[in-house]
């Protein structure tokens, strides 16, 4: 079954979405996830620098302190189900990721499915878990290698632009299919499924989409 899973490295709904959907899968007998990663930047026209978490989800959401902690529990609980560790108090900044997206592109077109999967969780887990600075090119490279990528080829991609038009392109070409929120999982290039869902809806989709008519 073919899964494009639309999302962004620094969205924790879009972590739980993947380890959500993986469990879902794993509870079909027989079922095997073709998964390929597509780009979403929350933050697009962030500086390097980042932005204070707080700050940034109280601006963008119009949230207050109460609100965000109550989310930040919920997302904390939905991990820890899934086996997913969130450890909200070392992620105290947000950041742009399109280098990040870069080298998942890379990851897919050069690699394969599997080695860009491995290098997108690291990211995940560097992020959410470790509350690294996953726009930093020495974190990436660090990511990079131990998924296997080739160390120069990869110090090379950071250093410049490479695969910058082809992230821009898949982003236009999301959004154009009304696509504004991640994560947003496209199964079999037909059936759109939104959102961090629990196990049991995803498995009930899935489950449907198998016995829907060719």
């Amino acid at each position: 079954m073919r899964i494009d899973f639309i999302s962004d490295i620094v969205c924790p709904w879009c972590a739980i979405g993947l380890y959500s959907l993986e469990a879902a899968a794993a509870r079909i007998p027989g079922l095997v996830l073709d998964l390929h990663f597509h780009p979403f930047e929350l933050n697009p026209d962030m500086g390097p620098e980042g932005q204070d978490i707080e700050e940034h989800l109280a601006h963008k959401y119009g949230a207050s302190p109460a609100a965000l902690a109550g989310t930040r529990q919920a997302i904390r609980e939905r991990g820890a189900e899934l086996g997913f560790s969130f450890s909200m108090e070392v992620r105290s900044r947000i950041y742009n990721t399109r280098s990040a997206h870069r080298l998942l592109h890379w990851a897919d077109e050069a690699f394969g499915a599997a080695v860009q999967r491995t290098l997108k969780v690291a990211m995940l887990k560097a992020y959410f878990t470790d509350g690294r600075n996953v726009s930093d090119p020495a974190v990436l490279l660090e990511l990079a290698t131990a998924a296997g990528l080739p160390e120069a080829e990869a110090r090379e991609l950071l250093a410049g632009n490479r695969y910058d038009a082809d992230v821009a392109e898949a982003e236009a070409g999301v959004h154009a299919q009304g696509i504004h929120a991640v994560p947003a999982i496209i199964v079999n290039q037909r059936h759109l499924i939104q959102g961090g869902q629990s196990v049991e809806v995803f498995e009930k989709l899935l489950r449907q989409v198998i016995d829907a008519p060719a």
